[in-house]
């Protein structure tokens, strides 16, 4: 079942994002390896998603501990390293909230990493401790492609796989 943004109501693209969460989860049972997770997760929303254009994961560099480093991704060419506070990633990484942008061209500090993304949700990735680990970031190619379903599911998805 693929997911289209402009033919699903809401409802139906919360019932796939439920729908792939278990997916995801039964993949992943037993699997303590977070560059493992990471990999699967993003692999696997953006099979279940196709407006997702890109996928992945920035991680906390642990020697510098203000700064993205990319992570398991699945699309073109990512930025190498985020500045939190800079661009989408770095404002959901230092203010840990999620990130919802409707048009990545107009938010102040914007990094392109590829001039075809048009619309970006980020959400803050903790483990069990609360310790921010790394964010997920998952770019359209339309704007406003995300909304505030996504961003529940995805938060919810986050505290699943990596809040254990």
């Amino acid at each position: 079942m693929s997911y289209v943004a402009r033919d699903d109501r809401p409802a139906d693209k919360a019932a796939r994002y439920a729908e792939v969460e278990d997916e995801i989860l039964a993949v992943l049972e037993g699997e303590p390896d977070r560059v493992a997770r990471m990999a699967t997760v993003a692999s696997m929303l953006v099979d279940a998603f196709p407006i997702f254009f890109w996928t992945g994961f920035y991680v906390v560099d642990p020697a510098k501990r203000d700064e993205l480093v990319v992570g398991p991704y699945q699309g073109t060419l990512g930025c190498l390293r985020i500045p939190f506070g800079r661009g989408v990633c770095g404002a959901a990484a230092a203010t840990r909230a999620t990130q919802v942008v409707e048009d990545v061209h107009a938010f102040p500090g914007h990094i392109a990493c590829d001039s075809r993304s048009a619309s970006e949700i980020v959400v803050p990735v903790s483990d069990a401790d609360g310790n921010l680990i790394a964010v997920l970031d998952i770019d359209a190619t339309e704007k406003a492609a995300f909304d505030a379903v996504d961003a529940r599911a995805l938060e919810r998805l986050m505290g699943r796989v990596f809040g254990v």
